[in-house]
């Protein structure tokens, strides 16, 4: 019984071991690449975000900048 037991117990893990090699890591490649490729596109975004906030912190500027001006011609 005992062996009989071990025998079982060894195809299980020998059936485990076959569904993980041929079915899971296949699909964990595949995850992997689209995961890389995501994040990718996060970093790109983001610097997107910062190079857009520069360029609205710098017309703000320009517009604080001529509203200035326009109160210094108004005074003189």
């Amino acid at each position: 019984m005992p062996i009989a037991m071990a025998g079982g117990m060894g195809y299980f893990i020998y059936f485990i071991w076959k569904f993980v090699t041929t079915q899971i890591k296949p699909k964990l490649g595949a995850t992997f690449g689209v995961l890389v490729a995501l994040i990718d596109r996060i970093r790109m975004l983001d610097n997107d975000l910062i190079r857009l906030d520069q360029k609205l912190n710098i017309f703000i500027e320009m517009d604080e900048e001529i509203q200035k001006r326009k109160r210094n011609e108004k005074t003189k």
